[in-house]
């Protein structure tokens, strides 16, 4: 007997019906012998709903008000599911973070977990009770709600698995496994039977919306097996993600994913002094800002010019920081561009294969699609190409690398939100 960690989204307890069926899927795992964690979301789109109940009362709402907020969504979700689990006659109870002993940090809205107590948990699997799981949410050490941020519910089921040592951590969604890309975009696009931590972790990072990047990066810290599987059919066993040194790689690309919530900021006439750009992104992490794709160039006048790109929902902090820069240097103008999307492929084959960036930018070239922006790690090439294209770069990246497939993928509902 071991133990099974699992996941499920809004959408798979959107409605009783749909939490019967997770009732179903939890029982089916208790069976097969396994004490059996479930980490449910909020049911459908509670979250939204909350926030934007919250800007109807006040356009700037408190941080710590809305940890308060969207703590409840998931309260109602694991209530339901353990009665659902009750009702077909097995021994189920719900905790919320706080009661699991889920730690955080001190920081509202976007908490990072840093210990699990397991103490709880442990009693109630040696009591033979499934245990429900709020997803999402934390306290901190002196009692404050916190949340973890949109799709945080995956990191939560992950760090349980990893302090329970457990066997396996089953992420349940709308899709049948990890595509190479949005089948809504390319329908007949290959699913992998396996990835690796390092490829999913680079997919989630450059948008593909399967798994929150952060639980990645705790399954991969903790060697922790992670399953993508579907809600709706409990015998297809989807993807398993797991280290690259376990795996043989025969594909130099895995995965295309687009990003279209990035926002270029470009600053120019910076002068060109050593500590410029460390004063440009230490103001920025002080803030919390993530910065993604950064390029610097020299001007002709002997100064320079930073471009790089955050996440649309942090662009008026990140303004507001490089507006303050600019006039601690007596910089040049601020330019902002919203009309992008950040286009990637991911493969471990890389590392080994020559060529591989030549051949996306001969695809995108011969497509008509301008790159505006190029950064590159050891398994990921990522462009800025304008917005409207990234549909059309996804599709001619996809024929490129030969990710293609004679059979449609099955999408029910929406894909899974990260």
């Amino acid at each position: 007997m071991g133990i099974i960690v699992q996941k499920f989204g809004g959408t798979s307890v959107a409605d009783p019906e749909k939490i019967h069926n997770v009732a179903n899927a939890v029982i089916k795992e208790k069976e097969n012998g396994n004490d059996v964690v479930v980490v449910v979301s909020a049911m459908g789109h509670t979250t939204d709903y909350l926030i934007k109940l919250a800007k109807e009362v006040t356009k700037n709402p408190d941080s710590r008000e809305m940890d308060m907020l969207l703590s409840t969504g998931e309260q109602v979700s694991i209530a339901l599911l353990a009665m659902a689990i009750q009702s077909h006659g097995y021994n189920a109870v719900s905790m919320n973070g706080q009661q699991v002993g889920i730690i955080t940090e001190c920081i509202h809205s976007k908490a990072r977990i840093v210990d699990i107590k397991t103490e709880k948990l442990q009693k109630h699997l040696k009591e033979g009770k499934i245990i429900v799981v709020a997803g999402f949410q934390g306290v901190t050490p002196d009692g404050e709600i916190t949340t973890l941020g949109r799709g945080g519910s995956d990191t939560s089921a992950v760090a349980i698995a990893a302090a329970l040592n457990a066997d396996r951590c089953d992420i349940y969604t709308d899709v049948e496994g990890v595509y190479a890309t949005d089948p809504r975009i390319v329908p007949n696009i290959q699913k992998s039977d396996i990835i690796s931590y390092e490829e999913m972790l680079e997919l989630a990072r450059v948008g593909a919306n399967v798994l929150h990047p952060r639980s990645v990066e705790t399954a991969k810290q903790f060697n922790v097996p992670l399953r993508v599987r579907s809600s709706f059919k409990l015998d297809n066993l989807g993807t398993l993600i797991i280290g690259v040194e376990n795996m043989e790689i025969y594909k130099p690309v895995a995965g295309v994913a687009a990003d279209s919530s990035q926002i270029r900021i470009l600053l120019s006439e910076l002068p060109d002094i050593p500590g410029t750009a460390a004063k440009v992104f230490g103001e920025l992490a002080k803030n919390n800002i993530s910065v993604d794709m950064i390029i610097q160039s020299l001007a002709s006048n002997g100064t320079n010019s930073i471009a790089f790109t955050v996440d649309e929902g942090e662009i008026e902090s990140a303004i507001e920081i490089v507006n303050k820069v600019k006039t601690d240097f007596n910089a040049g103008e601020i330019s902002v561009d919203d009309n992008i999307a950040k286009v990637s492929i991911v493969g471990a084959g890389m590392v080994d294969r020559p060529g591989i960036a030549a051949d996306m930018f001969k695809a995108l070239a011969e497509n008509d699609i301008n790159i505006k922006m190029i950064s590159t790690s050891e398994i990921k090439i990522s462009c800025l190409v304008e917005k409207e294209n990234a549909n059309k770069a996804i599709k001619a990246l996809c024929k490129e690398f030969g990710l293609e497939t004679e059979i449609e993928a099955v999408v029910k509902g929406d894909l899974p939100n990260v």
